[in-house]
């Protein structure tokens, strides 16, 4: 046998690289489902153009017979512009097989909107055929006669198709149903009457519509747990009178700060008009030295003047009860002067 020229080798890469090139363009075997599938099917328009938009064939061929088999017309120009949106098509056809069978009203373009809004369309068209039990936390309240109640409920929805895209989720009814607990509980005269008709607490909040602007439609609330708490309001009352009583105490404390510093202002006072005083008895004797050498004052005037001295420090030594004061008696002929 004679040796395989480069030339040929050349000639039977490129005849691969094409062939491969042309069934990636070309995908016959998905060509020939969709023919044996009843879905017709443009080679160059769809499959080819398909690719060059880069949108999977694969995908898009698959749902439209996945569609066509379970009677729901669905165009392969809006499969595909829902993948090129982001979506997600093969749940998209699901959602509508399922909600086809359970005699939901869903077309494509809702179910396309609700998928590309981020919802799980697919979960949301068992939640409108299987309700689903959402369970709330312990929502404490406290009735009027001031003891605190904790319940748990359970909230059993449906999915809203309608008001899918753009409701609010679960946890706008958990915070409803809690909100309306709490105003039930709390126009309660007793936590006795909680104890005894629980159901009046689902009535009364079922009542309030609480399933408007959200994506779910409430079917029961139903009161799983009843635990009663702590005396709330007499805790209230006891924390309210400490809080006076600290109060009372600080104001207290401020008229004992006042007196106390008025008290010291007053002997301040005090000391300084004693200050004074001594400052003025200290300036006596001048005064007198100053009056004997003007000649106001005589020797004898200065003798009465010791002598009704001597005689006051004596009744005043009397009045207190102890003895006359020696240095204080009248000077000799003191007496005699004034007789």
């Amino acid at each position: 046998m004679s040796a395989i020229g480069p030339a040929a080798i050349l000639i039977v890469v490129a005849a691969l690289f094409f062939l491969i090139l042309f069934l990636y363009f070309i995908p016959l075997g998905l060509w020939i489902t969709a023919l044996s599938s009843g879905v017709h099917v443009r080679i160059f328009s769809d499959l080819v153009g398909m690719r060059l938009r880069k949108v999977p064939p694969d995908v898009i061929i698959r749902s439209k017979i996945t569609a066509l088999k379970a009677g729901i017309p669905v165009d392969l120009p809006k499969l595909e512009a829902h993948y090129l949106a982001g979506g997600n098509v093969p749940r998209v056809v699901n959602a509508l097989i399922s909600g086809a069978k359970a005699n939901i009203d869903l077309d494509f373009n809702r179910a396309a909107a609700i998928d590309l809004a981020g919802r799980d369309v697919l979960e949301a068209v068992k939640l409108s055929v299987t309700p689903k039990v959402i369970e709330t936390q312990q929502v404490p309240a406290v009735a009027k006669n001031g003891i605190q109640v904790r319940v748990v409920a359970r909230v059993t929805v449906r999915a809203n198709i309608e008001r899918l895209v753009g409701g609010a989720g679960e946890a706008t009814i958990l915070a409803r149903v809690g909100e309306g607990i709490v105003t039930t509980i709390g126009t309660s005269e007793s936590h006795k009457d909680v104890l005894e008709h629980p159901d009046r607490i689902s009535k009364v909040v079922l009542d309030k519509g609480l399933d408007a602007g959200t994506a779910f439609e409430i079917l029961s609330i139903d009161i799983a747990d009843v635990f009663i708490g702590d005396n709330i309001g007499a805790k209230l009352q006891s924390d309210q009178a400490e809080a006076e009583l600290k109060i009372a105490r600080a104001r207290a404390e401020e008229r004992r700060a006042a007196a106390v510093a008025t008290e010291q202002e007053m002997k301040a006072r005090v000391q300084e008009m004693r200050a004074k005083l001594v400052e003025a008895e200290a300036q006596i004797p001048m005064a007198i030295a100053e009056a004997f050498r003007s000649g106001h004052l005589g020797v004898l005037d200065y003798y009465n003047l010791q002598n009704i001295q001597a005689d006051t420090n004596m009744r005043k030594s009397i009045a207190e009860g102890g003895t006359p004061d020696s240095g204080t008696t009248p000077a000799a002929g003191a007496t005699q002067s004034t007789s």
